[in-house]
């Protein structure tokens, strides 16, 4: 059975390292890296987990496939959103948010959008 592993285009491939590695707790795969590429795998060793290509494209306004990051209650919501928007995420004008939304939508450094969830919701 294959394993799912997500990979985000990229404008700037040190500055995502910087951020995935930071927001997710996430290390550099030495070994494949590439001027165009990065493995980015769990810290504790445990194999790989993100990939980042350079991309030539924008970051799509309403993308169909984003990373969502789950959290247990809305005061780890709030506290994971201001430590991401420390990293360098920004806050995005979403104009999709459903009535009591249990998502903020966010965007890394390279505008690309992922969302955090308050699981509780």
């Amino acid at each position: 059975m294959p394993r799912l592993f997500p990979v985000i285009g990229v404008d700037d491939i040190p500055r995502a390292v910087a951020f995935w590695t930071s927001a997710l707790d996430l290390v550099v795969w030495e070994k494949s890296a590439t001027p165009s590429w990065r493995t980015l795998e769990h810290a504790d060793g445990s194999g790989p987990a993100l990939g980042l290509m350079l991309s030539e494209t924008p970051a799509e306004r309403h993308p169909r496939i984003h990373l969502d990051l789950l959290v247990d209650t809305t005061e780890e919501q709030e506290a994971e959103i201001e430590r991401l928007v420390g990293l360098g995420a920004s806050r995005i004008d979403w104009d999709l948010y459903p009535p009591d939304s249990d998502f903020v939508v966010l965007a890394d450094p390279d505008g690309n959008a992922f969302c955090v969830v308050d699981m509780s919701r």
